[in-house]
């Protein structure tokens, strides 16, 4: 069996340094790494994963836990997460729970919980205590909007400001007979109604956004739409928006699988966007570009949100005694031909 020594002297390094080229625990110099790599090839070294657990009481694995892989909002950030793990030297495991509280709690019952170094968790149903609970079992990262009182290390969004930011939008474009699909009725969003959403906080908080905006303008009529979460559910209320509301000029979604199956509704109905409705949704997603036509929506931060999480691991990994952090990505507005007039050119706007 070929050994970490036989590497090193064939790569002309020390043991030291082919391990930490290996493991990337500590820096080397493109040389030697390159030595090393050669080396290992040459030779058909492999490391032996189990024996380097043991000794560092880790494996080198974290679990990525979601509600749905359906979601493309959800899919996108797992593939986000896993290449932004897999640059920290950490293999991701992607689980998807079906949007149940068994499913989730499973994760930390189970025994495969022992094979994950740390989580990070998209939770739909958990209380604060449970997370706090669960976060006592391995190093733990929660994303949400789900207010932790800085208990438990939680990466969020800016949901209200990017709505309202996406609703300035709208009314700059002079829409004054607006719609929100995907949000409860804009006369109940009090506290009850983020337990009553099976999608939790988020599109409480975008309403309620939505909402604060179109208070500052006179003349604006309102009206909301909820629904599922699928594109097929977007198709559904856009038609019953326009059922009962013909004359609507100006409509947010609260995400843009549901954007997407509005405008579908629209052009089965002969409304042309943007010239007779404008359309913005939330979380921009890669299908948005390349809808026709293409979708204005607010970028939630994606990048920054996946970073954030697994610095915040890595972090909690290393030190399980830190004070917990609580992180909000910045929200951007992302115009494109949905929203667009004659003379505007589509472009990125904060959301401040």
């Amino acid at each position: 069996m070929v050994t970490i020594r036989d590497v090193a002297a064939a790569a002309g390094v020390s043991p030291m340094s082919v391990s930490n080229a290996l493991s990337g625990t500590r820096p080397v110099s493109e040389v030697t790494r390159v030595k090393v790599m050669s080396a290992v090839e040459r030779l058909g070294y492999q490391v032996n994963t189990a024996a380097r657990s043991l000794r560092q009481g880790r494996t080198g694995v974290v679990g990525v836990v979601v509600p749905t892989l359906e979601s493309q909002y959800y899919a996108q950030l797992c593939g986000r997460l896993v290449r932004r793990f897999a640059e920290a030297g950490l293999a991701a495991v992607v689980e998807d729970t079906g949007a149940t509280w068994e499913r989730q709690a499973s994760v930390f019952r189970d025994s495969r919980v022992a094979a994950y170094d740390g989580l990070v968790l998209s939770p739909i149903g958990l209380s604060e205590a449970e997370l706090r609970t669960f976060a006592g079992r391995l190093p733990l990262v929660v994303l949400g909007e789900q207010q932790l009182h800085r208990t438990v290390d939680r990466v969020g969004m800016a949901n209200t400001e990017g709505a309202a930011a996406a609703t300035r939008v709208l009314l700059a474009r002079g829409c004054r007979r607006l719609a929100v699909v995907g949000a409860p009725p804009l006369d109940a969003l009090d506290g009850s109604a983020e337990h009553a959403l099976a999608e939790g906080a988020a599109f409480v908080e975008r309403a309620r956004g939505f909402a604060a905006e179109v208070r500052r303008v006179s003349g604006v009529t309102t009206t909301s739409v909820y629904t599922g979460s699928t594109i097929a559910d977007g198709w559904r209320a856009g038609h019953e928006l326009l059922d009962a509301h013909p004359d609507v000029d100006g409509v947010l979604c609260a995400t843009d699988t549901l954007a997407l199956g509005v405008l579908r509704a629209l052009a089965d109905r002969g409304v042309r966007v943007p010239e007779d409705v404008r359309v913005i949704g939330f979380d921009d997603v890669e299908e948005s570009r390349f809808s026709v036509p293409s979708l204005s929506s607010v970028d939630p931060g994606h990048e920054e949100m996946a970073e954030a999480a697994v610095r915040l691991l890595v972090r909690r990994i290393a030190d399980p005694a830190a004070e917990p952090r609580d992180v909000v990505a910045p929200a951007r507005v992302v115009e494109r031909e949905s929203t667009a007039g004659r003379r505007d050119t589509p472009g990125r706007q904060p959301a401040g």
